[in-house]
C-alpha cells in the first residue's frame, strides 16, 4: 500500500495509482460532482481513466435509476452506459433474492431507482404493509416521508416469538451532500424505522461488501481500484472488500477526518484531486531512528504524544500525507495527542 512503505532508501515518487489495476470504481457525490455541476478536472481525468482501463461508477444513491444517473454522467462529458453504473439498488434486489421467493410482494420504501431494480427482479411492489408484503426494501429518495417510513414500520412489527419479515436497506450513510450542503441520508431514515421496530435491516450498499460484489461479478475482476471522499463507506468498504483506495479531497471528508482514520478507514493514496490518478504518487519515506515520516519536502515526527513538524515543504498535500503516515503508524489514538493545526486545516 502506497502510504506504508518503510523502507528508508527508495526513489521520491511511486507508481501511478492506475498502475496495474484492471477495473476502477468511482464513487459519484463528492468525487465526480456536487449536486448537478461537474468537480474540476474529474471529467477529463475519468474519460482518460477509461482510455486505460475498464472504468465503472459505484454508488450509494438509491433515488435515481442506473440509466438515469448515465445520463447525468453523459450530460457532464463522460462516456457512460447504463450497465457501467453500479448502484446499491442493484445491491440490495441481490440480497433479497435470497431471502425471498421468485415473484413474492415487496413493500418498497423510495424512489424510482429502487422500484425499478424491484420489478427488473421480478417481485411484485407494494407501498402498503395491508397487501401483507414478504419483505421491505428502503432506499433514500428526496420524496421519502413520515407515511412511507410508517408503512415499513406496519410491516416490520414482528409477532412476540417469531423474527419477523426481511428487511434490506440499500446503504447506511447519514448524510447526502447536496449543493446546498449536507441533507439527512438514508441512515438517518433508516434509524427512524429502526427505533420503531427495534431491529436493523440487512445492508447492501458501501460499506458492506455486497456491492462491491455485484460490481466484481459484473466486470469479472477483483484488481480494483476504489475512488472515493468518504471515510466511512468508500475507503471502509474498500479495505473490507480487500481492494486499494483513492480519498480524493474533493467532497465529505477532508484533512482533519484523514488525520484521525482508525486502521479501518486508511486510503492508500491522497489525492487532491483527480488529475493526480494519472502522476506518480510521492512515497513514503520512515527514518525510525528519529521516529519520522518524509513526503517530498515535507516531515513529520513523532516524539511521544506530540506530532511535530519538522519541515512543511513546499506542498501541503505532502504534508498532509507524512503527518497522516506518522500518526498512523505510532498506533496511539487520535484523541490523545497533540497535533499541529497546520496538518488538518
Amino acid at each position: 500500500m502506497a502510504l506504508f512503505r518503510s523502507k528508508q532508501k527508495m526513489s521520491p515518487n511511486g507508481p501511478a495509482p492506475l498502475e496495474g489495476m484492471d477495473l476502477v470504481l468511482a464513487d459519484l457525490d463528492g468525487v465526480v460532482y456536487t449536486g448537478p455541476s461537474a468537480l474540476p478536472f474529474a471529467v477529463e481525468s475519468l474519460n482518460r481513466v477509461a482510455e486505460q482501463t475498464r472504468l465503472a461508477y459505484i454508488t450509494n444513491n438509491a433515488s435515481r435509476t442506473d440509466a438515469a444517473v448515465a445520463g447525468h454522467l453523459n450530460e457532464l462529458g463522460l462516456r457512460v452506459q447504463a450497465t457501467d453504473v453500479v448502484t446499491s439498488p442493484q445491491a440490495a434486489v441481490t440480497l433479497l433474492r435470497g431471502l425471498v421467493p421468485e415473484g413474492a410482494t415487496v413493500l418498497v420504501v423510495g424512489g424510482e431507482g429502487l422500484v425499478v431494480e424491484v420489478q427488473r427482479a421480478g417481485f411484485t411492489v407494494t407501498r402498503s404493509a395491508e397487501d401483507r408484503p414478504a419483505a421491505v426494501i428502503q432506499g433514500f429518495a428526496p420524496e421519502v416521508g413520515w407515511t412511507h417510513l410508517a408503512e415499513a414500520a406496519f410491516a416490520l412489527h414482528a409477532e412476540e416469538g417469531t423474527a419477523g419479515i426481511p428487511w434490506v436497506a440499500t446503504n447506511t450513510d447519514w448524510t447526502i451532500p447536496v449543493a446546498r450542503g449536507l441533507a439527512p441520508g438514508n441512515g438517518t431514515l433508516v434509524s427512524a424505522v429502526h427505533t420503531a421496530v427495534g431491529r436493523l435491516p440487512t445492508f447492501a450498499g458501501k460499506p458492506e461488501v455486497a456491492i462491491f460484489e455485484e460490481a466484481f461479478r459484473r466486470f469479472g475482476s477483483r484488481n480494483a481500484l476504489m475512488i472515493g471522499d468518504r471515510l466511512d463507506t468508500d475507503i471502509l468498504g474498500a479495505r473490507r472488500a480487500g481492494i486499494r483506495s483513492v480519498h480524493v479531497m474533493t467532497g465529505v471528508d477532508r484533512a482533519k477526518q484523514l488525520v484521525a482514520a482508525d486502521k479501518t478507514m486508511r486510503p492508500d493514496y491522497i489525492l487532491s484531486d483527480l488529475r493526480e490518478l494519472h502522476q506518480p504518487y510521492p512515497t513514503s519515506q520512515i527514518n525510525e531512528k528519529n521516529n519520522s515520516v518524509r513526503v517530498g519536502a515535507a516531515e513529520v515526527r513523532m516524539r511521544g504524544h506530540i506530532v511535530e513538524i519538522v519541515t512543511e515543504g513546499d506542498d501541503r498535500l505532502n504534508l498532509l500525507r507524512a503527518g497522516c503516515q506518522a500518526i498512523w503508524n505510532s498506533g496511539l489514538a487520535i484523541y490523545g495527542l497533540e497535533v499541529p493545526e497546520k496538518l488538518y486545516t
